[in-house]
């Protein structure tokens, strides 16, 4: 059975491969390795409100997520100052071959830069503080390998930063404040992926500029649950732009006056700790990229699983880290062993429900547990996994989970011979999945997969 293949479809990796170049994108969202579909002319759904702005955090462990991600490099490279736009207004622009719905989903963003950050963002027609510069996938993927998007200093075109590589133009540990930044985007890629170039790129083109696996409530998390901006995000900008900052302070000067800033914008910020800090082990980074990755035989990556999850043991850790390497593990177990699949996915769903901020992830895990229950005769279960994590995959407004969650659930009920409510929601699941996959065609191969996981046996009994 291709098992594999539907495995695949919604499970968000954390895959950031060496560069061809030698070089490793500083600032960059991980492509998705099933981001393959373009744009569909057909009618998209859009998502509607916007997700939980709880934070459900310490400020004392919020302080020093703040000073985590704004003074270190996605490569681990210390910033030795913050940085960022000062007075007046952030003007942010589109250029190249702008998809067609990057206009509307950057509006929706910008409305929420400004209500929920309190942010003056604005939309600019020619050259702007922050450039988004759409170019083909293939120009991406040959100067940064399984980079979806990345952000670059002091330019503001494609030709400027090709003139720029290899020399200190680009490099953001001699920045002291920003005034012009490049996004660079695949202008031919599904709406949900360029949405969430979108949200991720801009977010830390004006703010921070590190990922940190041990947030659970984070966009700026290289695991990549989280797809658009997230109530710790939004805090996180608001205390970037805070009067009490300023572009040139040191690690040490933002620590000093943390304290009454988180105090001012978070005055109900619970005690006590969610996640553990600390910085992440090389080894356990190279780990899960080699088994989440693309690249390998199913063994070695397998083995990369189980590495990842003994640092994790050996490390101490109880919170994300340690459910994301149970859940690497689950992955690459579901083909051949679905009994450890079904204990991994079920230990990382554990530690998620706990962690506040965590639901999607659960809800991805409930996708793992659905096509598992499908592919072993199970529809009742698939069921009752996929009911249980779609109101969490609408509400963080993710579409590619969504429309799969919807896909399963429909191959079950068909599995248990309800015919027509099958039919029923396929045909609701249409809008998110073009949005989510980006084209009828690719939403047309993800039904032959997660068809291909049902028993034959199971099939013929509910035909007969």
């Amino acid at each position: 059975m291709r098992f594999s293949a539907v495995i695949a479809l919604a499970a968000l990796t954390a895959c950031a491969q060496t560069p061809d170049s030698g070089q490793r994108a500083e600032v960059s969202m991980n492509r998705l390795v099933d981001q393959t579909g373009t744009a569909s002319a057909s009618a998209v759904n859009l998502f509607s409100g916007q997700p939980s702005l709880r934070v459900g955090r310490s400020n004392a462990e919020l302080a020093q997520d703040f000073l985590d991600l704004e003074f270190r490099m996605e490569s681990g490279r210390a910033l030795p100052v913050l940085t960022r736009f000062e007075g007046g207004p952030i003007t942010v622009s589109l250029s190249g071959q702008v998809p067609a719905s990057a206009e509307a989903d950057l509006a929706r963003l910008i409305g929420r830069f400004r209500n929920e950050a309190g942010l003056d963002v604005r939309r600019a027609s020619g050259p702007a503080n922050i450039n988004v510069i759409f170019v083909p996938r293939r120009t991406i993927s040959a100067t940064y390998s399984n980079v979806a998007c990345f952000v670059a200093p002091r330019v503001a075109s494609w030709e400027e930063y090709k003139a720029a590589r290899g020399t200190g133009t680009l490099d953001w540990t001699t920045l002291r404040q920003r005034e012009r930044l490049a996004i660079f985007a695949p202008a031919d890629s599904t709406p949900q992926e360029v949405r969430d170039c979108l949200h991720e790129e801009i977010a830390q083109a004006m703010g921070p500029l590190n990922d940190l696996y041990q947030l659970p409530d984070s966009v700026f998390n290289d695991d990549n649950f989280h797809t658009v901006l997230t109530g710790f995000d939004m805090l996180m900008l608001r205390v970037h732009y805070s009067p009490e900052l300023r572009s040139g302070m040191t690690r040490d000067q933002v620590a000093a006056v943390l304290p009454g800033i988180l105090a001012r914008l978070n005055p109900t910020g619970a005690t006590g700790r969610t996640h553990q800090g600390g910085q992440t082990p090389h080894a356990w980074i190279r780990a899960m990229e080699a088994a989440l990755g693309p690249r390998g035989s199913a063994a070695s990556r397998k083995a990369a699983a189980q590495q990842a999850l003994a640092i994790a043991h050996a490390q101490g850790w109880q919170a994300s880290r340690l459910a994301f390497s149970w859940f690497a593990v689950g992955r690459l177990n579901v083909s051949d062993d679905p009994v450890a699949a079904a204990n991994a996915f079920a230990n990382a769903e554990r530690i998620y429900r706990r962690l506040p901020g965590a639901q999607i992830q659960a809800a991805h895990v409930d996708m793992q547990l659905a096509a598992l229950a499908l592919s072993q005769a199970r529809p009742d279960q698939a069921v009752a996994f996929a009911d249980r994590a779609m109101p969490v995959a609408r509400q963080a407004q993710n579409a590619s989970l969504l429309a799969t969650l919807m896909l399963v659930k429909a191959q079950a009920l068909e599995a248990q011979g309800n015919v027509a409510a099958a039919r029923a929601l396929r045909l609701d699941s249409q809008g998110w999945s073009r949005y989510g996959f980006g084209s009828d065609a690719a939403t047309k191969a993800r039904m032959r997969d997660i068809a291909s996981l049902v028993p034959s046996k199971l099939r013929q009994l509910f035909k007969g």
